[in-house]
């Protein structure tokens, strides 16, 4: 056995992540699961299509990007898939190391 393994298994984190911990972050990650998907599903679509071959020019639309609908819905799937990949990681290396 390795120290991490003792120090898991004798301590007061093991304790509680076998009393809840673990329930409440796989509540948070399917949470996260279905806001991913929610959020994809409401993302327009690209629109540009083959208007973007010819090189139209900058929209008012274009350079006020940051404040529209679908920046806010890019944004937001970005960070819940951080939060997902990041509770997942942590499933992985708790389940290896016990």
């Amino acid at each position: 056995m390795d120290i991490l393994s003792i120090l898991m298994a004798s301590g007061p984190f093991w304790t509680a992540w076998h009393g809840g911990i673990k329930h409440v972050l796989l509540a948070i990650m399917a949470l996260c699961a279905l806001f991913i998907i929610l959020v994809v599903m409401f993302q327009p679509g690209n629109s540009q299509g083959v208007s973007a071959l010819g090189g139209t020019t900058e929209t008012f639309y274009g350079r006020n990007k940051s404040k529209t609908f679908e920046h806010k819905m890019k944004m937001y799937t970005v960070i819940s898939g951080i939060i997902f990949t990041v509770l997942a990681i942590t499933f992985a290396i708790i389940a290896f190391f016990a």
